[in-house]
């Protein structure tokens, strides 16, 4: 089936979709839950010939986010049903007015329509992104990566299953054929076909499609995501910080790709950094963290020279940038200057300092003394997302369901005219 035969198809379950209420949607998404699990074994055997594919080709971090196995399988049959026991936001009144004219104007959550997502090498994007989309009313086209292209499938035959179960089509759900560039234009430039475009993926993805598309996108995933150690911080909780930002999973997006440190904590923070990240992690046998240092730092600790690029770079690998600042003004501008908007943290004890870097730095989650890695749709008490919005409108940050809604005005009269 070509690109262009599979939006028609989705464009023509709009309106079953549309009209489907949250009983039907919940029972859609438990069988899609149970059938992901009855499939399981045909979804691990597709995976692994994606990843005998892959092998070679991607670093080992890339494999890690590729590969499923019987707890990923769960897990996103799990994260199907969390999504079905959310609130379901369509028709959900966001305002009403009633004014002196009788007419009643209820601002009202509808459905986006036709929702095409784009992603790489995660296959377990498939399901969130289809119950998400689903569960909001709407269709949804996925179109994945060629390493990843067997696993998601296998899962979108799962769910389609499901959809059938409960009575909805099951062209309200299809995964796009072919994976070259000639599908993601296609998709980009679908007018009249695509409501909402969500890439998800590398820089280069999401700045091809917010440079070539027609349709509407939302700029999500690049995460150049920094740490501040403030001169004020407890070392110790900024090193477990640290760890956890840096080491946890370096493949996400809200992995910490940078660390700044006031220049008066340097001396006693960086050697115990590279004791952790690198020195401890190696003793281990785990993958030591090449550290990348600006002037400043090298001269306290040994490290790999920071080179012109390091700070606006989106390694997800154990890779990280370390620069010494002056103090939380010169942390933000850096940020300012080099994030791409999507999480950033500073640790310290010093609550105006907290206040003032929070009121300064400008990206969708701003922490303080915490991890940046919390940056998730789950841990929000969304469900699964969508993705992280690093843009403004009109959605930002994680994307659950009420950000997969658009609204309009329901009007009602008894005869009014004007």
């Amino acid at each position: 089936m070509t690109t262009l035969e599979l939006l028609q198809r989705a464009k023509g379950a709009k309106g079953a979709m549309a009209l489907a209420g949250p009983d039907v949607k919940n029972r859609a998404l438990a069988a899609m839950a149970d059938a992901l699990e009855a499939r399981a074994s045909a979804i691990l055997e597709a995976n692994a010939l994606d990843l005998a594919a892959a092998k070679g080709t991607v670093s080992d971090v890339m494999l890690d986010r590729l590969a499923l196995d019987q707890g990923r399988v769960k897990g996103m049959a799990d994260g199907v049903r969390e999504v079905a026991a959310l609130p379901d936001p369509v028709g959900l009144v966001l305002r009403r007015e009633e004014r002196p004219n009788g007419l009643v104007i209820e601002k009202t959550a509808v459905p986006m329509g036709v929702v095409a997502i784009i992603y790489e090498s995660r296959p377990n994007v498939t399901s969130d992104a289809a119950a998400l989309a689903l569960k909001a009313g709407s269709a949804c086209v996925l179109r994945c990566g060629k390493e990843a292209h067997r696993s998601a499938a296998a899962i979108v035959d799962a769910l389609r299953e499901g959809l059938s179960a409960a009575g909805l089509p099951q062209n309200a759900l299809g995964l796009v054929e072919d994976t070259t560039r000639q599908s993601a234009n296609e998709l980009m430039t679908a007018s009249g076909l695509v409501d909402l475009l969500i890439p998800r993926g590398g820089a280069g993805l999401i700045r091809a499609c917010v440079d070539n598309a027609t349709v509407p996108v939302i700029e999500t995933g690049t995460g150049i995501c920094h740490v501040y150690v403030d001169r004020d911080a407890d070392l110790d909780m900024a090193l477990q910080i640290m760890e956890n930002a840096k080491c946890s999973r370096p493949s996400v997006c809200n992995a910490a790709e940078v660390c700044l440190v006031h220049e008066d904590v340097a001396k006693a923070f960086l050697p115990r950094l590279k004791e952790l990240l690198a020195d401890a992690q190696a003793a281990q046998g785990l993958p030591p963290v090449e550290l990348r240092l600006d002037e400043k730092a090298a001269a306290v600790i040994p490290g790999t020279p920071a080179g012109p690029s390091d700070f606006d770079t989106e390694f997800l690998d154990y890779i990280l940038a370390v620069k010494v600042v002056d103090g939380v003004d010169s942390a933000a501008a850096h940020i300012a200057a080099h994030s791409t908007g999507h999480s950033e943290a500073i640790v310290t004890a010093n609550e105006e300092t907290a206040r003032r870097f929070t009121a300064l730095v400008d990206s969708a989650a701003v922490y303080w003394n915490a991890s940046t890695r919390f940056t998730d749709g789950g841990v929000f008490g969304l469900g699964c997302e969508m993705g992280i919005s690093t843009q403004r409108l009109h959605a930002r940050g994680p994307m659950g369901l009420a950000e997969l809604c658009t609204y309009k005005y329901v009007v009602k009269g008894t005869g009014q005219v004007r």
